[in-house]
């Protein structure tokens, strides 16, 4: 059975950080791409970053500079790593495993919520 737990969420002021990660059981962990999306109130799901097997990394426009994606494939966890966390951060934050070359092979967490708030 394939698990992917998120962890890290929660309140911070804006300026603040905090690190999200995922931890996967039940797959090879090491062949997956993993993505990070989140998805704000009455907004549709954006990809905040990605990283593949070989540790290339994504990140979006909109986080770029202050949000770092990583991966410990001893761990079997992805890691993101957010800093300077503005109010429009504020969204339920969702890890992703998708292997690059078997279709059908791609599988959610449940997301954890992060609120940028003073």
């Amino acid at each position: 059975q394939v698990q992917l737990v998120e962890s890290g969420g929660g309140l911070v002021q804006p300026g603040g950080s905090l690190r999200l990660s995922c931890t996967a059981s039940g797959i090879r962990f090491s062949a997956y791409t993993l993505r990070w999306y989140r998805q704000a109130p009455g907004k549709q799901r954006e990809l905040v970053a990605a990283i593949s097997s070989g540790g290339t990394t994504n990140h979006a426009d909109s986080v770029k500079g202050r949000f770092t994606i990583s991966r410990d494939n001893a761990k079997n966890t992805v890691y993101l790593q957010m800093y300077s966390l503005k109010p429009e951060d504020t969204a339920v934050y969702y890890c992703n495993a998708d292997h690059p070359f078997v279709s059908g092979f791609n599988y959610w967490g449940q997301g954890t919520q992060v609120t940028v708030s003073s």
